[in-house]
């Protein structure tokens, strides 16, 4: 049995990745953004362990997340499955002066992955839209760049690849690994997504509990058990570096070292 954390796990692809592994007999701790959705979570995984509450929208409230899921653990597979779409929403700026894609997708996992200890397994999960990605440096949050929701997405999917890609050379006691779920059926996804909710996460159970030598790797990209190229930007190790120091000034959290 192992013990694993998944963030956003109160809906979606979350709650069908932790339901799926609280049948198979793990242990699930569960994450909601506050406490109405962490109920409604309780109720539809009723084997969970615990739901750890935080909004990610918030650095206090992540680095509190961060803290509460340490005191549930320790963990043998922490999942980074908590994000949102881009759409045709307006720039919004959140409590931290952050903009919110850009802190939610990307730089709250990378708070967490910082803050928590380190288990044997991480997933991240991103997007195939990671491939119309930039990067950006100086201007990551679209202060000075013209607002395009689906492009701050899009870059937030490929931060998170080169997050993942970064922490797999870091740390390369712990499997790392970056999954894209498809267009799902979700709240997220809409109704005319091709793809129905297990198949949305079916890759992060077999990388998360699997002993097969296909999953026992570190550093790749999925999709459908599938390794699969990534934006070259995300493997640009100099790159990862930069990112890394972008995020450690705008959280004051650096990533420990292995």
């Amino acid at each position: 049995m192992a013990t694993i954390f998944i963030t956003g796990s109160s809906a979606g692809i979350g709650r069908e990745t932790a339901e799926t592994l609280v049948h198979m007999g793990h242990r699930v701790v569960l994450h909601a953004r506050d406490n109405a959705r962490a109920r409604d979570a309780e109720e539809a995984v009723p084997g969970a362990a615990a739901v750890v509450v935080g909004d990610l929208a918030s650095l206090d409230q992540t680095r509190a997340l961060g803290e509460a899921a340490r005191d549930e653990g320790p963990f043998d597979v922490v999942i980074h499955n908590a994000g949102v779409g881009g759409g045709n929403s307006p720039r919004t700026v959140t409590v931290d002066g952050l903009e919110r894609i850009f802190q939610i997708n990307a730089l709250a996992p990378y708070v967490l992955t910082a803050i928590m200890q380190r288990p044997a397994r991480l997933i991240y999960l991103s997007s195939g839209l990671h491939e119309r990605g930039t990067a950006v440096l100086d201007d990551l949050q679209f202060a000075r760049r013209r607002w395009d929701a689906g492009q701050a997405h899009s870059d937030s999917k490929l931060h998170d690849v080169m997050l993942a890609l970064a922490v797999s050379r870091h740390w390369p006691g712990t499997l790392t690994n970056v999954v894209d779920p498809g267009w799902i059926r979700t709240r997220m996804g809409g109704s005319h997504a091709p793809d129905p909710l297990p198949l949305g996460a079916e890759t992060q159970v077999w990388l998360a509990t699997s002993d097969e030598p296909a999953a026992l790797v570190t550093g790749r990209y999925w999709k459908r058990r599938e390794q699969l190229p990534v934006n070259p930007l995300a493997r640009d190790e100099a790159l990862q570096e930069q990112f890394l120091q972008v995020f450690a000034s705008l959280s004051g959290v650096k990533l420990p070292d292995a």
